[in-house]
């Protein structure tokens, strides 16, 4: 969002989304509003402002995500009230876009930056969903993203996969697409089952890093299996582990798959990520994001922790306790 041209083509990018998810008028008249909102506040106030907008057809809603590098906002409270506004917008500040969102989040920190979600739409599978969070973007200068990523939902059960695509671009997105069609026909099965089957699947395409989850929170562990450079944190306040995948590509050689059993502590983040984000990262500054929308705490990896020279996909699951 360099400048204020930007904000008519996020305006109108999102009235197709609208369409595309079936909103009705009054849904896209308010997304219409926030996005416009948002817009505008990167583009005359943020450093380095990016607007993400996505569709969720199954959940009938659509996704709008504000991430900037600064200045960040020391008085939150103030100006998430109605009336305030930081000069000339066209709505009443922050205050309307929690208003008029179904679903909104913010995290800011001074010099870092602002963080918000704002979901419009949704039915009740939305409410049930609201545990994960994922952020997902194509290297510049490609149309497609060679990542891509899936959650599967059975009560206390989560399942989900993520899958990176060899090199970028639509071969990449192939791979990744393929992945993720399979893990969709028996998304509960082991992920070391799974593994195999998708190994079997994309044969026929370059192949992919890909990891498999199944979160178990009734039993309070992490089950996974995955091969590539696909990495995964259960990051709580007090704990830090990580999870790695065995060597190898799927499609193309794997070794037999091995699944590894976590224990998933209480209040801690799943942060599963594709090799676009670096690796070495702390996990101090997710602290406030615990308990938070967990879209906050992938926007704030992808913000920090992007290499920039590939796809680069975050997905995060919290446990619901």
């Amino acid at each position: 969002m360099e400048d204020d041209s930007r904000v008519g083509e996020a305006r109108r990018h999102a009235a197709l989304l609208a369409q595309e998810c079936g909103l009705d008028a009054v849904q896209a008249g308010r997304l219409a509003l926030v996005v416009t909102e948002l817009a505008t506040n990167l583009a005359r106030h943020a450093v380095q402002g990016r607007l993400l907008l996505s569709v969720r057809p199954a959940r009938a809603e659509v996704e709008v995500i504000s991430i900037d590098h600064g200045p960040g906002i020391p008085d939150v409270e103030r100006c998430l009230g109605d009336g305030y506004s930081t000069g000339g917008t066209p709505g009443t500040g922050l205050g309307a876009v929690r208003r008029l969102a179904d679903r909104f989040d913010l995290h800011s920190s001074v010099p870092g930056g602002t963080l918000i979600v704002a979901r419009i739409g949704g039915s009740r599978a939305a409410s049930d969903a609201a545990h994960i969070g994922a952020v997902s973007v194509a290297v510049r200068g490609e149309q497609v993203c060679g990542d891509g990523w899936a959650f599967a939902l059975d009560g206390d059960r989560t399942a989900m996969i993520v899958a990176d695509g060899l090199g970028h671009g639509p071969g990449a997105a192939e791979a990744a697409a393929a992945a993720l069609e399979t893990f969709a026909e028996d998304p509960l099965a082991r992920p070391a089952l799974l593994l195999e089957r998708v190994h079997g699947r994309l044969r026929s395409t370059r192949g992919a890093a890909v990891m498999l989850l199944q979160a178990d929170a009734a039993a309070g562990v992490v089950r996974s299996a995955g091969a590539g450079n696909v990495m995964a944190r259960l990051v709580s306040g007090v704990s830090d582990r990580t999870l790695l995948c065995q060597h190898g590509t799927a499609g193309l050689t794997i070794r037999t798959p091995e699944e590894v059993s976590t224990p998933w502590p209480h209040h801690a983040l799943l942060m599963v990520f594709s090799d676009g984000i670096e690796s070495r990262w702390k996990p101090d500054a997710l602290a406030p994001l615990l308990s938070r929308d967990p879209a906050l705490a992938a926007a704030l990896l992808m913000r920090d922790h992007c290499r920039g020279r590939d796809d680069a996909t975050v997905a995060v699951l919290r446990r619901k306790d």
